[in-house]
Order: structure tokens, then C-alpha cells, then sequence
């Protein structure tokens, strides 16, 4: 911004910046905004500085993963817009990229509907030495294929009936297996929708499905409740992190995936134990959901 030349101040309602004569509440709005913006871009800043330290850690796991041949598995699930994205962006940003994978699979192709469902995403585990990251997994049919009509009652339920299972076996035979459920509020979810549909950056995000999402959020909380409560295992746990706070989100997401490896030289000066205002396990979900369902009549997030 130019600077004002207070001495050829005209009139009470205008200023002079450099030789154009401005509208005073333009001015001052302009300010204001340029102090949003700035306030906004140093937060940022330090919320990036504060992820640094285990954005390191990262690295020391996945080189323990690489050293030892050890397979990493996490999943990212959630409603739309709960960041599953942007927090699988922080979590792999500095990581070796020869020893990380992340899959977003789309919809199935009709030879694959005619196979095995963990089929194609069987074909995307990791081997020795490697970390895959789900964005969106096997679990579509425990949520978004029920709900939109995309499977068969009874694909579902067979579904519902395998996975446990499949998990287990995953686990037994060596895989380290990290379920991570996003959770975002009503409120914050139709905020995110609202910001995509006003900003051209961010149009593309919005599908067809993600239109649909407020109108059908009761059936995904009664999916959700139906999934946390058929898949939490004491093998394969779910653990839900509150996401409305992206940044709380993303450190916290980072803590409970370094917690799952027991890899050396950890940097004992940092503090890896979640926040238990952000994230808690699945069992305390089904209970925090079954007690809101008692005093509401309905699941209520």
C-alpha cells in the first residue's frame, strides 16, 4: 500500500494516496483486510512450524519401516470435506516418496464389480518397507455405497461380516494396520461446502455425492455408528479425531500414527500423546454416540 500524505488530507471523507484521492472507509477497510490477511499468514506459518518436528519423526519411522521390511498401513475415512486430503498432504510432505504411496481409488470398473470387493484394494498393500495411505478404503461400503444406494443390502452385510476378518488376517501376518476416522460437525461441514462453491480454486473439490452430504447426514451418522460399532476390534481399532480445527486435526493425526510404531532415537522432547479434546478411540465414540441417541432420540454426530 501506498503512503498516505495526511498534510493533503481534502475533505474529512477522502485521502490522498500517492496523487488518487480515496474514499476514507475504503482506506480503512482496506486495512483492516490487509491486517486479516496478514495475521492469517503469520497463524499459518507457525501451525506449518509446529507440525515440523513430527513431520521428522515421520521420517525416522518410515526409514525404521524401510531398514526392517516392515508394512504400514493407514486409512483415512470421514465424511466429505473432513480433511482427510489435507492431512495425508502434512503427514507425507517430507517422507521419502520412493517408500510412501497414497490411493484414492474411484469408482470400480465393471471387471472389478465382478470380483472379490477387497480384490482391487488387496492390490494396492504396501510391501517390505513401504507405507500406502488410504484416502478413502474398503470401508466406502460400510458408508457411502450404503447410503447412496451403490451396493446391495446384502453386499453390505457380507461386507460388514468379512472385514473384521480380512483386517485380522492383515494384522497376523505382519501388517501394521492404523484406522483413523475424521470427524467434522454439521456446521463446519456445510462452512467447508460453502467455501468451495465461492472460490474457483476450489470448485473442482465439490462432486455430485458432496451436494447430497448435509441432506443425507443422519444416514451416514446411523452408517457410522453401524461401522465403529461392527469394525472396532482389539486387532484393528478405530481411532475418531475430531477435524472442525484442521491443525489440531493434522498434529494430532501425526501423533497417533507415530504412536503405532516403535521406532528408534525418538526426539524425547516432544510430546506424543494425543489431545483427549480431539481425538478418542472408537469404543468411546460408539458410547459418546449411543449417550447422545438416549437424550436426543438420534445419533447426533
Amino acid at each position: 500500500m501506498k503512503e498516505i500524505n495526511i498534510n493533503e488530507l481534502q475533505n474529512p471523507e477522502y485521502v490522498l494516496v500517492g496523487n488518487k484521492k480515496m474514499p476514507l472507509n475504503d482506506l480503512i477497510n482496506e486495512y483492516v483486510d490487509l491486517k486479516k490477511v496478514n495475521k492469517k499468514a503469520i497463524r499459518k506459518y507457525l501451525q506449518e512450524q509446529e507440525l515440523k518436528p513430527y513431520q521428522a519423526e515421520l521420517i525416522k519411522m518410515q526409514k525404521y519401516l524401510e531398514d526392517n521390511q516392515k508394512r504400514m498401513v493407514v486409512l483415512f475415512e470421514g465424511r466429505d470435506a473432513a480433511g482427510k486430503g489435507g492431512t495425508i498432504r502434512r503427514i507425507v510432505r517430507y517422507m521419502n516418496e520412493k517408500h510412501y504411496r497414497v490411493v484414492a481409488l474411484g469408482k470400480p470398473s465393471d471387471v472389478q464389480k465382478t470380483q472379490w470387493y477387497f480384490q482391487r484394494y488387496v492390490e494396492q498393500l504396501p510391501h517390505g518397507g513401504e507405507v500406502v495411505l488410504f484416502d478413502r478404503s474398503w470401508y466406502n461400503r460400510a458408508m457411502v455405497e450404503p447410503v447412496f444406494g451403490f451396493c446391495t443390502p446384502e453386499q453390505y452385510e457380507t461386507f460388514m461380516q468379512e472385514v473384521p476378518m480380512f483386517e485380522k488376517s492383515l494384522v497376523m501376518e505382519g501388517s501394521i494396520l492404523v484406522k483413523i476416522y475424521l470427524s467434522i460437525s454439521k456446521e463446519e461441514q456445510a462452512r467447508r461446502f460453502d467455501k468451495r462453491r465461492r472460490d474457483p480454486l476450489r470448485q473442482w473439490k465439490l462432486s455430485e455425492i458432496d451436494l447430497q452430504a448435509q441432506d443425507k447426514w443422519d444416514e451416514f451418522t446411523e452408517m457410522k455408528y453401524k461401522m465403529l460399532k461392527a469394525t472396532h476390534t482389539h486387532f484393528a481399532p478405530w481411532t475418531v479425531i475430531r477435524s472442525d480445527n484442521k491443525h489440531l486435526a493434522r498434529l494430532n493425526a501425526m501423533k497417533v500414527i507415530l504412536n503405532a510404531v516403535d521406532y528408534p532415537d525418538r526426539n524425547e522432547e516432544l510430546d506424543y500423546v494425543p489431545d483427549d479434546g480431539i481425538v478418542v478411540s472408537g469404543a468411546r465414540e460408539i458410547e459418546i454416540m449411543e449417550a447422545d441417541r438416549i437424550r436426543s432420540g438420534k445419533f447426533v454426530s
